[in-house]
């Protein structure tokens, strides 16, 4: 049996923020930039609080089997939570997305690599 790879997105939106906690965002908000959004184990966060409360996770987990997504799901949803309370970050809203990326079609430059693996 095989791993699946699976990315998780964990959305929500910041809550009551202290204009202190504001500050801080912008001040770290390069870091946090979509350019360098990533599907990582420990997770990338994502946020432009400039212009809008909203912020994204995500994560990339594992799976034996389409049982253990919910699990994978349950973990990055946790993670996610435990940064925002770590950093004292009130949040609300949090929903989350999961993809099996074995499930994902293969494009067109993906075909040309299975395709010469295959031969």
């Amino acid at each position: 049996m095989s791993t699946r790879t699976i990315r998780v997105t964990v959305r929500g939106a910041f809550d009551a923020l202290t204009d202190e906690q504001r500050a801080g965002l912008l001040e770290r908000a390069g870091e946090h930039d979509v350019a360098f959004a990533a599907y990582t184990a420990e997770g990338s966060l994502t946020y432009d609080i400039a212009t809008r409360p909203f912020f994204t996770f995500r994560f990339a987990g594992t799976a034996e089997t389409e049982q253990d997504i919910p699990a994978v799901v349950r973990h990055a949803e946790t993670a996610a939570a435990t940064y925002l309370t770590e950093h004292g970050y009130a949040y609300k809203n949090l929903t989350s997305q999961a993809v099996d990326m074995s499930q994902v079609p293969l494009g067109k430059r993906g075909k040309k690599e299975e395709a010469r693996r295959t031969t």
